[in-house]
């Protein structure tokens, strides 16, 4: 009987072997054109997936490290009959590539130096093309007729970044994989539990692993927020001077460098931005930080427009535009793709117990796929946006030169300020941008504070004032060591770094990763893939990308964390250079 049941399955499997073998033989032109082919064959021909699937694998495909092909085919074998599918489609995808070049590389000479095999290729062009175009057309008619605005943007913007400009879409890819799948896993941890990081974690045991999940969630904004209020204080002092019509001396070298030298008025600046942080929390979430929101965030996008228009159209800036928007493949390496995944969790807020404590504020009709959505888009435009605003700027004033780029933190506070001083109406153009710093920055501090400040609420008990007072003794304690480091603690170092650029590392480069995978174990290995979505779907809230969810959030997304963690490391050593 047993052994009647493996008799369709084994066919299936030698159905599968042919069949892939074939692709694999008769594809040329690249890896779009056997996922193209297999589209063909599985889904129309077959039907033993569906459309939805092959468009999932396709995207999986073309963001994971490889041969979009041979990925593909990983992909489709594993859909098809489980590990046994997976190997069985790879081996018949690389045997014929392998034949063909064996043959090839005995007679390379003469086939490249032979017109009619040159015509050959290039009449199979034309084939090639007519065959993307096909299935471009099929998949896009029925985009067409879902008749949504928001994928049909997406479906212009991105063929317009990839084929007229050329843009390199890693981010955008990273955004909609990796990062969609941790806002979705947190923000629906927090709504599930209605709880903090470290009271969330533990409803789902008591466990020292799921104690330590939470609790490292919770240490990061409370480690973060103090180093960040001291640049915030920086911040200010600039906005200040700007105000006061200094705009010559703030441009002037070593200004800077003197300012923070300067223990007293770091730390006034410091101790100023830590109070508009802590009189907004003390206000509460609906009083304070929605109400500051709402009027922050519509100030910081038509600022972002105005400085960003303003900057485009300075004399030599154009080429800053290029450098920005279009890739140079000498700068691209496997530690960009690590650099973009690091910078997706401070710009997305992922693994630093922010989502779980605001999802735990969320109302269940709230749709979190739509809010995640929306997280995406506005990220992506503002990231895009901050960069119109500097990098155009500063080849103008560099005369395009792009290693000022390579200022780091300093730049925002010694090139920038030379760039708006170089330019007529620097001064209401310096305004304009650190009121525009200050805006982000506090919208940061305040998250960051209310998740802390909600962990010492929950776990201890404690009413919401005195949670907030305990918090800001604490940021004030730790930050004063970020301030000072630099002036009367310069001299102070742990593992060769100041103390800013310590807790920095600690948290970024250590903590934040961790913490990643933390989430996806209680994800994937506690609280199960489909109690996520029960939590997603819940009011008849959608889950479209439920099944790159489900992938990344067991595999990928801890891989990638792992890998974050120990580039980071390595990098902060000197082992690597990223």
């Amino acid at each position: 009987m047993e052994s009647e049941q493996k008799k369709p399955a084994a066919r299936r499997l030698v159905k599968l072997f042919f069949s892939m073998l074939y692709i694999s033989a008769f594809t040329f032109g690249g890896g779009f054109v056997i996922v193209t082919l297999m589209k063909r064959k599985f889904v129309d021909e077959l039907h033993w997936m569906t459309e939805e699937e092959m468009l999932d694998i396709a995207a999986m495909a073309q963001s994971s490290p490889g041969a979009i092909a041979v990925n593909a085919a990983n992909l489709v074998g594993w859909r098809v009959g489980g590990f046994a599918g997976m190997l069985t489609s790879v081996i018949a995808t690389i045997i014929p590539p392998m034949a063909i070049l064996t043959v090839i590389s005995i007679f390379y000479a003469a086939f490249a130096s032979n017109p009619y095999v040159s015509q050959a290729l290039r009449g199979m062009q034309a084939g090639v093309a007519a065959v993307i175009l096909d299935v471009v057309c099929g998949l896009g008619i029925k985009e067409f007729h879902s008749h949504s605005a928001l994928r049909l943007c997406i479906l212009g913007a991105a063929f317009i970044a990839a084929f007229v400009l050329d843009v390199n879409v890693i981010y955008i890819i990273l955004a909609m994989t990796f990062g969609y799948t941790m806002i979705v896993a947190e923000t629906s941890i927090g709504r599930m539990t209605e709880k903090s990081p470290v009271g969330a974690y533990k409803s789902f045991g008591n466990r020292p692993a799921l104690r330590f999940g939470g609790w490292i969630n919770a240490i990061i904004p409370i480690l973060i927020v103090p180093y960040y209020s001291v640049i915030g204080g920086w911040v200010i002092k600039y906005l200040a001077e700007y105000v006061a019509g200094q705009s010559h001396l703030i441009a002037a070298d070593g200004y800077f460098s003197s300012f923070i030298a300067n223990g007293f008025s770091s730390e006034l600046c410091f101790l100023i931005f830590t109070a508009m942080t802590l009189l907004i929390i003390f206000a509460g979430v609906e009083n304070g930080i929605e109400r500051v929101s709402k009027v922050m965030m519509p100030i910081l996008v038509v600022l972002s427009l105005v400085i960003g228009v303003y900057s485009v159209t300075r004399p030599g800036a154009l080429e800053g535009v290029k450098y920005f928007l279009i890739p140079n493949p000498k700068n691209f390496s496997w530690m960009t793709v690590v650099a973009a995944m690091g910078q997706m969790f401070y710009s997305l807020s992922i693994a630093m117990g922010i989502l779980i404590t605001f999802g735990s504020y969320m109302k269940k009709d709230v749709s979190i796929e739509s809010s995640t959505r929306n997280v995406e888009i506005f990220d992506t435009a503002i990231a895009i946006m901050a960069g119109l605003m500097i990098i155009p700027a500063v080849f103008a004033f560099s005369g395009g030169d792009p290693d000022a780029l390579k200022a780091g933190p300093s730049l925002m506070f010694i090139t920038i300020p030379k760039v708006f001083d170089s330019m007529g109406l620097g001064t209401a153009i310096g305004i304009a941008f650190f009121l525009l710093v200050l805006f982000a920055a506090l919208t940061s501090s305040i998250a960051l504070t209310e998740s802390a400040v909600s962990t010492l609420q929950d776990e201890l008990g404690w009413s919401r004032n005195k949670s907030t007072a305990i918090m800001g003794v604490s940021m004030v304690a730790l930050g004063s060591l970020s301030s000072l480091g630099y002036g009367p603690l310069a001299n102070v170092t742990i593992l060769g770094m100041q103390f800013l650029d310590f807790f920095d590392f600690l948290t970024n480069s250590v903590m934040m990763p961790i913490a990643a995978i933390a989430s996806c174990i209680l994800v994937s290995r506690v609280i199960g893939v489909d109690r996520i979505a029960e939590e997603v779907t819940l009011n008849g809230g959608t889950f479209r990308r439920r099944k790159i969810f489900n992938v990344m959030i067991r595999f990928l997304c801890p891989f990638f964390a792992a890998i974050i963690l120990i580039s980071s490391i390595a990098n902060a050593f000197g082992w690597i250079s990223m």
